[in-house]
């Protein structure tokens, strides 16, 4: 049996839309550090450069990127803070 994509409900959603770097990094962290370890964020952005930021961001933290997607402008980013 064929299994569909798993889906991730976030504990919490950010919008960072209209906003350019460094703004998404800096609610993003701020968010984190307002959550418990295996909690999920959702953050959505439009700026060009967020794809490669938050996966630098994520990779220097530590925590776990699960889900990059883009609709449109908008990319939507799914972390789990792992501490």
């Amino acid at each position: 049996m064929a299994r569909g994509p798993k889906v991730v409900n976030p504990d919490k959603q950010i919008d960072c839309t209209g906003l350019f770097c460094p703004m998404p990094i800096i609610k993003t962290s701020e968010a984190m550090t307002q959550m418990g370890a295996g909690q999920v964020l959702e953050m959505l952005s439009d700026d060009p450069a967020s794809d490669a930021d938050m996966r630098r961001w994520a990779q220097h933290t530590g925590h776990e990127l699960l889900e990059v997607t883009r609709s449109g402008s908008v990319y939507r980013f799914v972390l789990r803070k792992t501490r």
